[in-house]
């Protein structure tokens, strides 16, 4: 778990994550400024702490496909959005987690 990037005292349960979402581009490609009001909501973001694992019938956990760290891309209006020591955070399963960022 990553509790001391954040001060993080939170703990996802089951096949949850929490999600720190990077912020939206302020300039175009082209290099027009966005006024906050054009810019579209965040949808990639880095892992910060991952749950456990979804318990199975068997009571076995299932293995989550994600770890902290990762870049991830989710959808537009999944998860729920908290504050933490100042910042904003995502807590969403994963399954809302649509792919993994790799460079």
């Amino acid at each position: 778990m990553a509790d001391t990037e954040l001060n993080l005292k939170i703990r996802p349960l089951d096949d949850r994550v929490v999600v720190e979402p990077i912020e939206a581009e302020e300039t175009t490609p082209g290099g027009l400024y966005l006024p906050d009001t054009a810019r579209q909501k965040p949808q990639r973001g880095r892992i910060l702490a991952v749950g456990p694992g979804k318990l199975r019938d068997n009571g076995e956990r299932s293995a989550l496909a994600v770890q902290v760290g990762d870049e991830v891309i989710y959808g537009r209006y999944v998860g729920n959005d908290i504050e933490v020591a100042g910042r904003d955070i995502k807590i969403m399963r994963e399954n809302d987690i649509l792919a993994k960022v790799t460079r």
